[in-house]
Order: structure tokens, then C-alpha cells, then sequence
């Protein structure tokens, strides 16, 4: 099955909250994405919210894909994805995210942006990650330890009896834009990119590598 998931609003801004939840039944195929890039516009005052709970249970899959979130100068931001899997289950979760859009003409100045992580499997956590941008983002982009100068990054994790042998070809599909890696049963790979166009370009043969060569979601497009 494929679930597309719609916000009619059309963005976020101070204030709005949005909470998904996605559950998969023992032996079920599920993929999630979202109809278009979801915006977070320029906030007056409050944090928009976004937070969402994936079960997964005994030999399901569940794949979360939804499409990049775009941030616009001054927005305000906090996202939570918390994952609960059965120890036969396999997830993959890819969360891309644009400091505005070149083209356009945009640019992230200030802002704030936290996303956090928590995977587990079995109750025992597996995965932990916490992101965090507050005040001058352009100024920090710039910096080499975190994304030397570029607009466009990416966080692609996967979790089940494939993911080893899925490294080399995702890093292939990744050359020097990032990195790869698998250890303790996971594979995490970052990407970045001088552009949203750029990203997805390597984005979409990289999530069909982790989707065992399946493509990505018929509203996904470049």
C-alpha cells in the first residue's frame, strides 16, 4: 500500500502542529510520502510542530518518505519522528531539508530548526539523533563541520536483514556528496547538496537502492 499524506493548509508558520501517526500490521508492505514539499513560512511569533509515530510490527515494512521540507528565513520549527519496531520489521525513513530555494531566490538568514530521532526496536532504542539550528543559520551553513556553504542536506536510514548489503550500491549513488555507513544492524547515509534540484537528483536512484530497486513514490518528480 501507499498512503499520501495531504496538509491542506499548503505550510506551516508559528504556532500550527501537526501530528501524523502511521501503524503497520504484522506482514504488511506500507510506504508513506506526502503530496508535495511541505513549507515552513516565516514565523511572527510560536514554533510550528510536527511529530510522528511509526509502529511497525512482526515482518512489516515500513517505508517513510515524504518529500523535502522547505524552511524559509525566519521560520521556526520542531520535528519529532518516533519509531517503534517488532524485531522481524524492517523500516527505511528518508527526511530531506531546503534552506529556502535558489532559484527563487531565497535564503535562509535566521531561523530555527530542531529535529529529533528515536528509533526502536523492541523497546530497546537502536537510533538517536537530535538536529539543531537557532539564530544566524546561513552563518553556521557556511561552516565546514556542517554544510560547507550548502542549501540542501538529507538523513536516509535503514534498518533490516538487507541493509548491509545495500552499502555499496548507496554509496555509488552518493559519490562525493556525502557518506555512508552500517554498523549494529542500521545504515545511516547524509547527503548535501548546492541545491534542491541537485539533492534530488541524488535523492531518488538513492531511495530506489534502499527500496531493493523499487522506485520512489509516483508523486515524487524531478
Amino acid at each position: 500500500m501507499e498512503a499520501i499524506l495531504i496538509n491542506t493548509s499548503g505550510g506551516l508558520t508559528g504556532g500550527d502542529v501537526i501530528d501524523w501517526s502511521v501503524a503497520a500490521a504484522a506482514s504488511t508492505r506500507l510506504s508513506v510520502t506526502t503530496q508535495a514539499n511541505e513549507k515552513i513560512y516565516k514565523a511572527s511569533s510560536g514554533t510550528a510542530s510536527v511529530s510522528t509515530h511509526i509502529t511497525v510490527d512482526d515482518n512489516a515494512s515500513v517505508h517513510w518518505l515524504p518529500q523535502e521540507t522547505i524552511l524559509f528565513d525566519q521560520s521556526s520549527l520542531n520535528r519529532r519522528l518516533d519509531v517503534d519496531l517488532a524485531e522481524s520489521a524492517e523500516f527505511l525513513a528518508v527526511e530531506a531539508v531546503l534552506l529556502g530555494r535558489r532559484a527563487m531566490g531565497e535564503a535562509v538568514v535566521n531561523g530555527f530548526f530542531r529535529d529529533r530521532w528515536r528509533v526502536r526496536r523492541n523497546v530497546q532504542l537502536i537510533h538517536a539523533e537530535e538536529m539543531r539550528f537557532e539564530g544566524e543559520i546561513a552563518q553556521m551553513a557556511q561552516a565546514a563541520a556542517v554544510l560547507s556553504g550548502q542549501v540542501a542536506f538529507a538523513t536516509l536510514f535503514h534498518t533490516g536483514p538487507l541493509s548491509e548489503s545495500m552499502l555499496p550500491k548507496l554509496r555509488e549513488c552518493i559519490g562525493n556528496a556525502g557518506g555512508a555507513s552500517y554498523w549494529n544492524g542500521k545504515l545511516i547515509a547524509r547527503i548535501a547538496a548546492p541545491t534542491g534540484f541537485e539533492l534530488r537528483k541524488i535523492l531518488v536512484p538513492a531511495i530506489s537502492v534502499l527500496r531493493n530497486g523499487a522506485p520512489v513514490p509516483k508523486v515524487w518528480h524531478i
